[in-house]
């Protein structure tokens, strides 16, 4: 799976589990909302620096945004 796919699928899946909207947690992650959707679609690249702000706004180390994402959570 192409990585800019798989960081956004656990972006999104982090942020679900916080029960935040796109919106609410570009806010608390100090970014545009439609930053973090072209991220969480994959058609955004973003760099080391901005990964590591979304973890910290996630509150899971930024290794965890490059994990495989398991099959379970794909469908």
């Amino acid at each position: 799976m192409d990585v800019r796919k798989r960081v956004g699928l656990n972006l999104k899946k982090f942020r679900q589990d916080l029960g935040l909207s796109q919106e609410a947690f570009a806010f608390k992650a100090g970014l545009h909302r439609t930053y973090i959707s072209g991220i969480e679609r994959g058609v955004r690249n973003p760099t080391v620096l901005i990964l590591e702000e979304i973890a910290q706004a996630l509150g899971v180390p930024s290794a965890r945004l490059l994990e495989d994402v398991p099959a379970k959570r794909l469908g």
